[in-house]
């Protein structure tokens, strides 16, 4: 076969269609941990519709029961599991503060 001819044959792909993270049966409620936690990142930021998947109506819902959670307390504002280590920038700024005379 040509290379000419080659160029306008379709790939013979075939793509497998992917289950949306929410189910029928589910519902979209601040008081659902388990589905709520799958759309929030490590950091405890709100992941965007693209990665998660949603429709639109579906990501305004998870959003709306994200921030009512939070504010119930039932989740955090920022996830602080990594807590910042701040020992060498307090020897750097004790160590201009001792001079030796």
């Amino acid at each position: 076969m040509d290379k000419s001819k080659r160029l306008f044959l379709k790939s013979k792909r075939s793509f497998r269609r992917r289950l949306p993270p929410i189910q029928s049966g589910d519902r979209i409620d601040y008081r659902n941990m388990s589905l709520i936690s799958r759309f929030i990142s490590e950091q405890g930021k709100i992941l965007s519709r693209r990665v998660n998947r949603l429709t639109l109506k579906q990501q305004r819902s998870i959003t709306i029961a994200i921030k009512q959670a939070r504010i119930l307390s039932l989740l955090p504002f920022l996830n602080n599991e990594k807590q910042f280590e701040r020992t060498e920038s307090t020897s750097r700024t004790t160590g201009l503060r001792t001079r030796n005379k």
